[in-house]
């Protein structure tokens, strides 16, 4: 495998706020409106931002800090610490190495990756890349959008369990593709050399209107029902929002579930982010995997996730803007920063161990 290209890493980035507003001066006018584009008016994009910022931390002081560290047990396996980068298609469209330079990055940040399957790398070079050292090979899971066809979703299936991916992950909050206002103002052409690894080259064309088209091969629970009896990977569901449907998954034997609202990008109006998870976990209890993305800027962020009663979260759109800043560095050091900013949150408010986070370290003013 030829490594990634070691592009040099900005000036002055030290927040992945600076990384966005540093890859929004390099990414062509379609490519941003692509990655950064929001549903609608970005009432929820927004939401996701400010529910995180809006809650206030609860610190101990004078607690034991001996042997602390962030390693924490998700789906039988240890992972260094609670992140996962999430599926990001496309990501050649930021840099040339996409998906190998997100996963070089994963590898060597000890961080856990999901895979698009709109990825534009095959899932067999991510797996290469993650389990070059396998004793320290991150966790690699496979998002799978459900086919049309049933026979192409079990080829995807078989594809992410031969390559050695550790657990499924179904998307089920985007049976169509939300109304978002930039990238109709900006249009987005794949050039020729950009293209999904894991489809053909032909593209399922719908009937006339969305209801009449793409909601006609839209998931259903029998379809959970379905891939459940097809795989023995953990299969998560991505996109859970309703207590309800978080019960109905937990009954049918899924292995867990990520809160998410698709970080704004499909259904405006809905909650944050955070607003959600402790509904969700609530609704399935404290011993069944939940996991939350959307908004997650800050390793103040992260803590809050977890004190809300996340086991993990997931990153999304930082990771490709460090991807188009500096390549697999730029993602690499997208995780460094808050890496360091969640240790110091954890250290500062007197948790040693990720089982010490709780709501108990968030001020809620009775």
């Amino acid at each position: 495998m030829q490594p990634p290209r070691l592009d040099p890493l900005p000036p002055g980035l030290v927040s992945l706020d600076d990384h966005q507003r540093h890859a929004a001066q390099l990414l062509d006018a379609d490519r941003l409106a692509f990655f950064a584009g929001a549903a609608a008016d970005g009432l929820t994009d927004a939401a996701n931002r400010q529910a995180w910022s809006a809650l206030q931390l609860a610190p101990r002081v004078l607690q034991h800090m001996q042997d602390s560290h962030t390693r924490t047990r998700l789906l039988g396996r240890t992972l260094d610490w609670p992140l996962l980068l999430a599926p990001v298609a496309h990501q050649r469209l930021a840099h040339p190495d996409g998906e190998i330079g997100t996963a070089f990055a994963a590898q060597a940040s000890q961080t856990g990756m999901v895979l698009s399957t709109l990825s534009n790398t095959p899932v067999e070079q991510v797996a290469a890349i993650l389990q070059h050292e396998p004793a320290l090979a991150p966790p690699l899971w496979f998002q799978l959008y459900l086919q049309p066809d049933c026979a192409a979703t079990l080829a995807l299936l078989r594809r992410a369990e031969a390559a050695g991916c550790q657990a499924l992950v179904l998307t089920v909050d985007a049976p169509v593709q939300g109304i978002r206002d930039a990238e109709r103002r900006h249009p987005l052409q794949l050039p020729p050399e950009i293209h999904p690894a894991h489809l053909p080259p032909s593209v399922h064309q719908p009937g006339p209107g969305l209801c009449q088209g793409l909601a006609a091969s839209a998931p259903g629970w029998d379809d959970v029902r379905w891939l459940l009896e097809q795989t023995t990977l953990p299969l998560l569901l991505k996109g859970i929002t309703h207590p309800d449907d978080a019960r109905q998954a937990q009954a049918l034997g899924v292995a867990g579930l990520i809160v998410s609202n698709h970080g704004g990008r499909t259904l405006d109006s809905m909650p944050a982010s955070a607003t959600l998870l402790p509904r969700v976990r609530q609704a399935v209890g404290n011993d069944y995997p939940v996991l939350v993305d959307g908004g997650i800027r800050r390793g103040t962020d992260l803590f809050k996730a977890l004190a809300l009663g996340a086991d993990a979260a997931l990153l999304g759109r930082p990771q490709v803007f460090g991807l188009a800043n500096a390549g697999a560095r730029g993602v690499a050091h997208v995780l460094r920063l808050l890496r360091d900013e969640f240790e110091a949150a954890m250290l500062l408010c007197g948790c040693a161990r990720i089982a010490q986070i709780d709501a108990s370290r968030l001020f809620i003013n009775r």
